[in-house]
């Protein structure tokens, strides 16, 4: 069965397709108009061998953030789509990754219930080209909100912007990769105890 999720979100800001299969080999086709964000993203695709399709048009003569945001919405939505009844997931997982003098640490339930834990190094350089750094929080937390996920991300240490917020995304994309993946000893079974995710 295909696990496939498809998400159009059009508003007087921005105009959002995202596509994403589970089951992919992280061929990735991104583009919002801000280049670390497709960096980014793409880095989400790959590592998490998820098939990823971005296309934003967004109000960039603004600044970016609506067209950042509202990509990690359609996103998450896209997610949340492509698990479908999340019937023998791994439901969780993590990741540690590290980049150069970077560390992130990412866990994530794919519980249905929203809650987001992030901790970065402070003091951190403002802007990465066009990318204002202080959004990957407000990514992970539109991203979450969507997905209906409980994800903890956690960078003890880093010194260089870059890296410290590619890290995250390769450990984000490895975690959602290890708990969204079909576990064979779980085949039709939901893993939870209430009997719903």
């Amino acid at each position: 069965m295909s696990r496939i999720g498809r998400v159009e979100r059009t508003t007087k800001e921005t105009s959002v397709l995202v596509e994403i299969d589970l089951d992919g080999t992280g061929r990735t086709d991104v583009s919002t108009g801000v280049g670390f964000y497709d960096h980014m993203l793409d880095q989400l695709g790959r590592h998490g061998l998820f098939d990823l399709t971005v296309k934003t048009d967004g109000d960039l003569h603004i600044d970016t953030h609506h067209t950042i945001e509202d990509t990690a919405l359609a996103l998450g939505a896209a997610f949340k789509q492509a698990l479908g009844d999340k019937v023998g997931i791994y439901r969780f997982g993590n990741c540690t990754v590290p980049l150069d003098e970077s560390l992130a640490q990412v866990t994530v339930d794919l519980s249905g219930r929203p809650y987001l834990v992030h901790t970065e190094p402070e003091h951190m350089a403002p802007m990465i080209g066009t990318y204002d750094t202080t959004m990957t929080r407000h990514i992970l937390e539109s991203f979450v909100a969507q997905a209906q996920i409980a994800l903890h991300v956690h960078v003890p240490y880093g010194r260089n912007a870059h890296h410290i917020v590619e890290c995250q995304f390769k450990a984000l994309a490895r975690a959602l990769r290890y708990a969204s993946e079909r576990d064979p000893r779980a085949a039709g079974i939901l893993p939870s105890t209430k009997g719903a995710l």
